[in-house]
């Protein structure tokens, strides 16, 4: 197990950080991007919940945002149950640029897929699958235990 574990851990923080940067090349900064990935996960967040998960405070968030909807990537809505709050929500620049990192990775993963054996590739997809069906569930039972 440890090997499996050791192999599945091989990217180190420098080089997903590298694919990343490659991946959206040059079109938005880091902290950009983490606020795009933080709407996407969790959809449209009010200022003081962003500037948590990002552990920075309101004004730098404020800042962050003031850029990103300058450039077409965020906008600012009312919240329809409460208009007093103020929702960071994803613009249509967020979406190309996340479309993008996506056909990117994947051009960048079917090449390099491209140089595995066929038994090599039928091996891996098995894994995956098992991993993925383990990965579900896993979220269910940990979903059950709340």
């Amino acid at each position: 197990m440890t090997e499996v574990v050791d192999e599945l851990t091989s990217w180190n923080p420098r080089e997903f950080i590298t694919a990343f940067q490659r991946w959206h090349q040059g079109q938005v900064s880091l902290a950009h991007l983490n606020v795009i990935i933080l709407l996407e996960a969790n959809g449209p967040m009010p200022m003081g919940r962003v500037a948590d998960a990002l552990d920075i405070s309101v004004a730098s968030a404020t800042g962050i945002v003031d850029r990103m909807e300058s450039r077409g990537l965020v906008e600012r809505r009312r919240d329809a149950q409460d208009r007093r709050v103020v929702l960071v929500v994803p613009a249509a620049g967020a979406k190309a640029i996340l479309s993008d990192i996506d056909t990117r990775r994947r051009q960048a993963l079917t090449k390099l897929l491209g140089t595995l054996s066929d038994d090599d590739l039928s091996g891996l997809l098995i894994g995956h699958r098992a991993l993925r069906a383990a990965r579900v569930a896993f979220a269910k039972a940990m979903g059950a235990a709340k």
